[in-house]
């Protein structure tokens, strides 16, 4: 049956109308323990090849040639409800950005992103948390959740644990999962845990909303 350890492998499509860009992607992520399992030039390749090889990530362009990435996205987020899609696009525009949300994608990175920037949203994106770009995240899914999502009513706020107070105070602060776990004296894991625990409780998607949760609420301040 293969490499026992290969079952653990994330399996990662990358489009991309770019060969050399293409192909470049493919070997950071290969190169970072991925399962680079397809790559394709189109929409139309990519829908196909995603359908045969069924990846849990599909690292998406959304401007491929005469195609379009949006598309794709849609087809391949309806027919292949497990697998996340995760753009990965030169263009920064909010319109573009709440686009690709819509058709189903998971999260928007720009191609400014570095290689370990990269390889951490694919691994978070696999384990379904959305990732975005910061500065794109805030405005992008504050309008999204507005349209998406119902409205909460009279419920009462989540409670938070002493630690996760903590934690959320730092990242109000802007520091980052590494600063704060050594401002902490905790594992690096450990905080990621405690950050994606209060975004769950507070219904948040990501650290920019947290961040702005926390200063909202006081929490920023000594």
């Amino acid at each position: 049956m293969g490499d026992p350890g290969a079952e653990d492998m994330i399996s990662v499509m990358v489009v991309d109308d770019h060969p050399i860009w293409r192909d470049g992607v493919a070997r950071d992520l290969t190169e970072n323990g991925f399962d680079v399992r397809a790559t394709a030039p189109d929409a139309a390749a990519a829908v196909r090849i995603a359908t045969a090889v069924r990846p849990d990530v599909v690292l998406m362009d959304m401007n491929l040639g005469n195609t379009s990435g949006v598309d794709a996205t849609r087809e391949i987020t309806t027919s292949l409800p497990d697998t996340r899609v995760l753009v990965l696009s030169a263009s920064g525009e909010h319109s573009d950005v709440l686009e690709a949300v819509k058709a189903g994608a998971s999260g928007y990175l720009v191609k400014s992103a570095s290689v370990p920037e990269l390889v951490e949203a694919v691994r978070r994106t696999a384990e379904g948390d959305p990732v975005f770009t910061p500065g794109l995240a805030g405005l992008v899914l504050g309008e999204y959740r507005r349209m998406a999502a119902a409205p909460a009513g009279g419920v009462a706020p989540p409670r938070l644990t002493e630690r996760e107070t903590d934690v959320l105070r730092l990242v109000a602060k802007g520091l980052t999962a590494r600063q704060i776990a050594e401002r902490l004296v905790l594992s690096h894991r450990t905080v990621e845990n405690h950050v994606q625990s209060t975004l769950r409780k507070l219904q948040l998607h990501n650290r920019v909303e947290l961040a702005r949760y926390a200063i909202e609420h006081g929490l920023d301040k000594d």
